[in-house]
């Protein structure tokens, strides 16, 4: 348990890679954002029911924040962490012209100081921790006065196995991958499904797998992910993704999980993995090396 905390903390750290992930060419798609000095993009998908809003920061740590528009207000899930983008997702969200009904936080705080937050079952706990209270403070040390306030406010904790309605959309909060607890999936009106890493095709880092039993957590919380038939798939790092992507992390995990079992040592495995995926970017000696510590 304490490994995978750990590895949850050290998480939110990156995301590098992830911010040309978005495979999505859907013709409903519309870059929302047409400022000139524009710091992220945002995109709009049309759903059954609601309205799904993409912001992907271009941060440091390429995070990404929604915003669920239902009939009558709004949603917002990860809100940014650097005030430049807490800034650009409040002028979004206002031209919207919606009443936000809640922030609903998984891993991310950000600037929702002035909205009632909702959280997964376990994450308030973590929020309040030292792991997660060290990380935060030597983001501080690093990034200084370009990082918003973090919210004072007491969060709303909803538990796995419940769906919660919010704006008018249904939320079904289920747990993640077992390595990655108290990580939720939240299944969005059916439609979209929420992890705190979306499946985007990069070589997969050690700090969301980070060692060998983790490759059948992941692999089991990523068929699940299929299994809700949802029509997108989001995360707080890496941004939207289509059923294909799934289908090609699940193909991905079950190679690692072969070679891991038929490699010897960190390098031939490495070697054996780059020969299986020559094309796909990340670094593979970190991943190697964490699967056989």
């Amino acid at each position: 348990m304490k490994k995978s905390i750990v590895l949850m903390a050290a998480a939110a750290i990156l995301a590098v890679g992830c911010k040309n992930n978005n495979e999505n060419t859907n013709q409903n798609d519309t870059t929302m954002n047409a400022q000139k000095e524009a710091v992220g993009q945002f995109q709009a998908y049309q759903l059954d029911g609601f309205k799904l809003h993409v912001y992907n920061s271009n941060d440091v740590m390429f995070d990404a924040s929604y915003i669920i528009e239902g009939q009558d207000g709004l949603v917002v899930m990860e809100y940014p962490l650097f005030k430049v983008n807490a800034a650009e997702f409040a002028e979004y969200i206002k031209a919207l012209g919606k009443p936000v009904v809640t922030d609903i936080t998984d891993y991310h705080l950000g600037g929702s100081d002035q909205l009632p937050i909702v959280m997964p079952e376990g994450m308030p706990q973590f929020i309040e921790g030292p792991i997660y209270g060290g990380m935060m403070k030597g983001f501080a040390e690093q990034f200084g006065e370009t990082m918003v306030d973090l919210p004072t406010q007491q969060a709303t904790e909803v538990p796995f196995g419940s769906t919660q309605q919010y704006a008018g959309v249904d939320f079904r909060f289920d747990r993640g991958a077992a390595s990655d607890f108290p990580g939720s999936m939240i299944l969005i009106g059916s439609q979209v499904c929420y992890t705190h890493w979306a499946p985007y095709q990069m070589h997969m880092s050690p700090l969301q797998l980070g060692s060998k039993e983790a490759i059948d957590a992941e692999l089991a919380a990523t068929k699940a992910e299929l299994a809700t038939g949802a029509k997108y798939f989001i995360g707080g790092h890496g941004g939207l993704v289509e059923k294909p992507a799934v289908e090609a992390r699940i193909a991905y995990l079950e190679c690692l999980k072969k070679l891991r079992a038929e490699k010897k040592d960190a390098n031939a495995f490495a070697e054996a993995l780059k020969a299986a995926y020559p094309d796909m970017p990340g670094d593979i000696a970190p991943l190697a090396e964490a699967l056989y510590k």
